[in-house]
């Protein structure tokens, strides 16, 4: 079975879980021990980053 990779960088998520305040479980016991809502709000953020860094783009 083919193992998918990610859309988003190792670095990029560690940095949002950190940022949300998690990031000491994801150390512990990898990103499968995070809960599905915390998983959500990485995407949620990720997506959040990635408007704002469009609306900066048009911007210049």
């Amino acid at each position: 079975m083919a193992r998918h990779r990610g859309i988003m960088s190792d670095r990029l998520k560690e940095e949002i879980a950190k940022e949300l305040g998690f990031y000491d479980t994801v150390q512990k016991e990898g990103w499968g021990g995070i809960k599905a809502r915390d998983a959500g709000n990485i995407v949620k953020r990720a997506i959040q980053l990635a408007e704002e860094q469009l609306v900066n783009q048009q911007k210049h």
